[in-house]
């Protein structure tokens, strides 16, 4: 008998469970056991996959954080981009060098070399810096400068020769920067005429005791006050304070001495010898402490009741002045050579030191009479801004201001407060303006108009990056004098800027 043949059904081929994953699961399961959440075994089991595979997906995920927190060795040679280098773009880095960094010309040259394996001679880099000039000449002499309200004047040396210096108060906008044989009153007189073709009409301008400075601005401005800077007188007077305080100190030392060279002759039995020197001592100690004790207060009075902003009206100020003038005069004969001077100053420099306070007191009339309060009413609120946050005279004085003004108040202080922020007692700003100067001059023993007019160009079109003041910030001083933007200082030059695509 036959046997049947029996027909067994094909076996289903296998399905590699891996390979469904998917790039959610795979993840999900990476970070798991990188978490340590579950054993290896657990997790392999779980989705029906090996220990290896679960293994390769640990060993991706590791790979994807070490490329995204670790800094590869190779990262430094990584092509950020590409910078065409041509003539034009050589010349506006020779400026900036030479302008911001205030590098030398052979320190443009090493650079050049260094970096770009290019070389250039000093003659080429003084060509390029002499050949933006005239544009920038130009840029100087079409500006307008009927906007300047206060200006600073000031003299700064090099080379033992004058260079004068002229800026606007508000915008830091420096319009005089003239090297000069001379700095008397025909020099100074001429630069100023020169400044009004362009505009040049202040209300007021500001600088130190310099005879030629003052007499030039008569000549060319016969009707703009020129007031005294507070800052050197006050500078004077700090000075002549240490110098007495050291004069005490050392007073005080010689007479500690001569005391134990007392005690010791005492022991001896010749304490007499030393008795009549040591009383002199004694009187100098007594006479130079007070002395500089006086003088001291004396300086503090100026400086904080006579002349700050929030003070009394212009008359008292006068009174106060004359006052501490005196009592300064009475003193003289213990100090003549330091103390003299300063009498001198103050007293010939006492109506342009306090020229601000008249200013000062017609404005505030000004205010009294728009909110038709009382001018006491007005200064009043002036002083309050002088006040310390902290104190609660403070809170007191102005819950009391508001309560009298009602509605006016807020509105008055912030009227009375512009007006103390515009008021302008010294030449800040052209000092701050030499200290920069003095950065580009040591680099160059002679300097030239040219080399100046680019100078100041630069200066003046350059956005400042940071300020104590937030207006400033990201602007020019050109733009905070004339309110409108203009463009990069090197496009005012003539050249296109590189920019990254």
């Amino acid at each position: 008998m036959a046997h049947s043949s029996v027909l067994l059904p094909l076996s289903q081929p296998s399905i590699c469970v891996a390979k469904t994953l998917s790039d959610e699961q795979r993840r999900k399961l990476a970070v798991d056991a990188l978490a340590g959440i579950e054993p290896i075994t657990s997790l392999a089991n779980d989705l029906h996959v090996s220990r290896k595979f679960v293994y390769q997906q640990v060993g991706t995920a590791r790979q994807a954080l070490d490329d995204a927190f670790c800094r590869r060795a190779e990262a430094a040679n990584d092509v950020m981009f590409y910078l065409p280098v041509t003539k034009d773009w050589l010349k506006q880095l020779t400026l900036a060098m030479v302008l911001h960094c205030h590098s030398p010309l052979r320190g443009v040259q090493a650079v050049l070399n260094d970096v770009l394996d290019t070389s250039l001679s000093i003659g080429t880099v003084h060509n390029i810096v002499h050949g933006a000039v005239a544009q920038a000449r130009h840029a100087n002499a079409q500006q307008d400068l009927s906007r300047v309200r206060i200006g600073a004047h000031d003299e700064i040396f090099q080379n033992r020769r004058p260079v004068l210096v002229g800026a606007d108060v508000a915008s830091t906008y420096c319009y005089l920067l003239s090297p000069e044989e001379h700095r008397d009153a025909e020099t100074w007189g001429v630069r100023l005429l020169e400044l009004c073709d362009q505009g040049f009409s202040p209300e007021a301008t500001i600088a130190d005791a310099g005879s030629g400075l003052r007499a030039g601005q008569i000549l060319a401005l016969p009707n703009v006050p020129c007031r005294s800077d507070v800052f050197h007188p006050l500078l004077d007077l700090g000075r002549l304070t240490s110098f007495l305080e050291n004069r005490a100190q050392s007073a005080i030392t010689a007479l500690e001495q001569e005391e134990r060279r007392m005690a010791r002759a005492k022991r001896r039995g010749k304490g007499s010898s030393h008795s009549k020197r040591l009383a002199l001592l004694r009187q100098k100690e007594a006479q130079s402490l007070a002395v500089a004790d006086e003088v001291a207060l004396l300086a503090r009075w100026l400086r904080d009741d006579i002349l700050p902003v929030a003070g009394p009206d212009h008359s008292t100020r006068c009174q106060l002045f004359d006052f501490v003038v005196a009592e300064l005069e009475a003193r003289q004969a213990h100090c003549p050579h330091r103390i003299g001077p300063v009498v001198r100053l103050l007293k010939n420099q006492r109506d342009e030191l306090l020229a601000f306070a008249a200013k000062l007191d017609d404005q505030l009339a000004a205010l009294g009479r728009d909110y038709q309060v009382a001018p006491a009413v007005v200064r009043e609120l002036l002083q309050l801004a002088a006040m310390d946050l902290k104190t609660t005279a403070l809170w007191q004085r102005e819950d009391e201001l508001h309560s009298r003004l009602g509605a006016r108040f807020f509105a008055l202080q912030d009227a009375v407060m512009s007006v103390a922020d515009e008021t302008v007692r010294a030449s800040s700003v052209i000092e701050n303006i030499n200290s920069r100067l003095r950065n580009y001059f040591f680099l160059r023993r002679h300097l030239g108009p040219e080399y100046l007019d680019l100078l100041r160009f630069f200066l003046n079109h350059r956005r400042f990056p940071r300020s104590e003041r937030p207006e400033r910030v990201g602007k020019s001083p050109a733009e905070l004098l004339v309110g409108s933007a203009h463009p990069h200082w090197l496009e005012m030059l003539g050249y296109q800027r590189f920019q990254r695509n």
